[in-house]
């Protein structure tokens, strides 16, 4: 038995936080059934300026469930494809999906033609539920695949439109396409076959670059949906009096599981604004007394330096979590000063269907004394997380290597990708291409993306530890670091940077404050101020633009 069969982080936990996530339920259905047999009046979304109670949404749901069945032949095992903001026809689409035992297939609204027909002819759908706006371009191409068109509304349900934020939603009608809306009001009262579903049926289709390689989807099993539902209520200790805030987007696992799945498990309302925009967000706050907030460090750093933050009451927030990619202790000192809250760290994957280490609710995140890495947290309940090396041996305590992890919650693979699911999940173990250490009390650390390692020199250099030194400057909002060839070293680290508003500062200086921070073989060599770091729709930087920008700028 090693350490990590032990679990010293089971010590970590507070006395409402059980060793094994409470079962109440068997699927994501049977969740959302309870939720509204609670009391079906009870506000279940808030979307803008409008809110649908919990009985409405099942009824537009059940209707969509029809249509979907009766209109478009979809039927248990089938997939539903949608292609939308965070706003009431995500939520609604989703449950009539599993009222058909069918699978819902979320994706990025910013997806562009090519990517869109690579994931068509690899999920095959049996219907698109689409942006209107998005119809004259990505409707087409479904079509092409014989895949039938229906368009969501974004303005739908909403009294006045916040056309300030958002003008590029204009009035222009859907371009020959069915109505989402007009489909489910001309089934309202009507309500499918009832399905036998398990915690075995695939709830989730959710397209992720995985540990390595391009776009696969993931098929999150509705077991693991409730599992860390279940997990966030705990860890969070979350109750029917919270009410929370969509910050991520919804398609992403963290609003499939942070948001929709945690507010049908406590219950609480779900609060959507379309997509993310600091003011957009401060207003719903305001408005809706939100309390629980789960989205990017990038997200929140985005609110903390808004000139507008000042005006705003945001008393309400008060049980605050980050994850999607490392954080700086510096940068959570400073979300605390300015929004009232302690943020804690969280750490997880789209194979896990979320996450799977947490800092626990009251409790603050350790530094490693010697890199200076924030804690993820705790492995959260029901999960063993080992560090292993590269033929999958348990490592020793505060050595570095891939992190693997077992867990009713992990995905039993990819679809339709036998080959990447056993590269994954060997013996259905998930390899999460992750590297880093657990402390001899449990907490982890993660260092970097096991690709992403830089060699200068003979040196292992993580681009993570580079980043945390660029983040205490005073200067920098934001940061990103990644490797590129150089004949003499081998490698050479090259950085960019984003300033907060109102700073000033040379590359030459930050430059000159990494060299006096860390050893001479880790400070960038090449560092570029740029307006904004690329990051994908969850916050999480895009090393892959900044590699290809930093190549280009090189030659």
């Amino acid at each position: 038995m090693t350490a990590y069969d032990k679990r010293p982080w089971l010590a970590l936990y507070d006395k409402d936080v059980p060793k094994e996530p409470a079962k109440r339920f068997a699927h994501g259905l049977e969740m959302f059934d309870h939720s509204v047999a609670l009391d079906p009046q009870r506000p279940l979304l808030h979307y803008i300026d409008s809110t649908l109670s919990a009985a409405e949404v099942d009824e537009f749901a059940a209707a969509l469930a029809v249509a979907l069945s009766e209109d478009y032949g979809v039927a248990r095992g089938d997939r539903v494809m949608i292609q939308v903001q965070n706003m009431p026809a995500f939520v609604i689409a989703m449950i009539a999906a599993w009222r058909l035992g069918a699978i819902l297939v979320p994706l990025n609204p910013m997806f562009r033609e090519d990517e869109m027909e690579a994931l068509i002819v690899d999920a095959e759908p049996k219907v698109l539920i689409e942006l209107r706006t998005l119809v004259p371009t990505i409707g087409a191409v479904a079509t092409r695949h014989g895949v039938p068109v229906i368009g969501a509304n974004e303005r739908d349900f909403v009294s006045a439109w916040p056309a300030d934020l958002f003008p590029e939603v204009g009035e222009a009608g859907i371009c020959n396409t069915v109505d989402l809306l007009d489909l489910m009001k001309g089934r309202l009262g009507q309500r499918p076959a009832p399905v036998e579903l398990t915690g075995e049926d695939v709830a989730f289709l959710v397209y992720t670059s995985g540990t390595t390689g391009p776009a696969k989807g993931a098929m999150n099993l509705h077991r693991g949906v409730v599992f860390n539902a279940e997990n966030y209520r705990n860890w969070s200790h979350l109750d029917t009096d919270d009410v929370c805030l969509a910050i991520a987007p919804l398609f992403h696992v963290t609003g499939l599981i942070a948001h929709i799945a945690v507010s049908l498990a406590v219950p609480m309302p779900l609060v959507l604004g379309y997509r993310f925009h600091p003011s957009m967000m401060f207003r719903l706050i305001e408005q809706y007394r939100a309390t629980w907030v789960m989205g990017s460090i990038t997200a929140y750093i985005a609110l903390m330096n808004d000139p507008d933050l000042p005006k705003h009451d945001l008393s309400s927030l008060k049980k605050l979590w980050s994850g999607g990619q490392a954080v700086a202790p510096s940068t959570v000192n400073e979300l605390e000063d300015k929004l009232g809250a302690y943020v804690h760290n969280l750490y997880g994957l789209t194979e896990v269907t979320s996450q799977s280490h947490a800092v626990p609710a009251g409790r603050r995140a350790p530094v490693d004394p010697v890199s200076g890495a924030l804690s993820v947290g705790v492995p959260v309940s029901g999960y063993v997380v080992r560090v292993v090396d590269e033929n999958g041996a348990d490592l020793s305590v505060g050595t570095v290597g891939e992190l693997a992890m077992d867990s009713e919650s992990v995905v039993p693979g990819y679809w339709r990708k036998p080959e990447e699911t056993a590269h994954a999940f060997p013996g259905g173990r998930l390899l999460t291409g992750d590297v880093g250490f657990m402390d001899d009390e449990g907490w982890f650390y993660v260092v970097d993306r096991k690709k992403d390692l830089i060699v200068a020199s003979g040196f292992k250099i993580w681009p993570r530890e580079v980043e945390d030194v660029l983040y205490a400057h005073p200067a920098v909002r934001e940061a990103g670091v990644v490797g590129i060839p150089d004949e003499y070293r081998g490698e050479t680290v090259a950085a960019f940077v984003s300033l907060n508003p109102g700073s000033t500062a040379t590359a030459e200086e930050i430059i000159g404050y990494c060299r006096s921070k860390m050893a001479a073989y880790k400070y960038p060599r090449i560092l570029e101020i740029v307006e904004e770091i690329p990051k994908n729709p969850n916050g999480k930087i895009l090393r892959r633009t900044l590699r290809e920008r930093a190549l280009s700028s090189a030659r």
